[in-house]
């Protein structure tokens, strides 16, 4: 009787040991880490919109439309990715959809930053090879 109670166990504890755990898609929704990382980065960070879309129009256009322009919607998208970098960081225990893209300011620099889905319009929107506008 005894033996049977403890072999009933070792195979009850063997059958749970061999479950794999339950893990949401890596590809689609961000982990508590990643947004957290990325929630706490965009927030210090927000401000790097200014120059980086100062480079860029100016890089596509000339320098006086990237003093302009380009400081306008660095300002907007700076101030942005500060309140999304917020809302990140709020809700890092919730796996969801990235909220930027690209996730960080420094990643794919040439490229206009898109949130939540959306872009702002304009004619100077530069979307790069991993990103094509959708």
């Amino acid at each position: 009787m005894n033996k049977s109670k403890i072999l009933a166990t070792c195979v009850l504890v063997c059958a749970l040991m061999m479950t794999s755990t339950v893990q949401a898609e890596e590809d689609y929704l961000t982990s508590f880490g990643n947004k957290l990382s990325q929630g706490l980065a965009n927030m210090a960070f927000g401000f790097v919109e200014i120059p980086k879309n100062v480079i860029n129009i100016s890089n596509e256009h000339n320098i006086l439309v990237g003093l302009t322009w380009g400081l306008v919607r660095g300002v907007m998208h700076g101030v942005t990715r500060t309140f999304v970098g917020g809302a990140e960081f709020l809700t890092s225990p919730f796996p969801t959809y990235d909220f930027a893209t690209p996730a960080y300011v420094w990643d794919r620099f040439s490229e206009d930053s898109r949130y939540i889905g959306l872009n702002y319009p304009g004619y100077w929107t530069i979307y790069g090879p991993l990103d094509d506008g959708k």
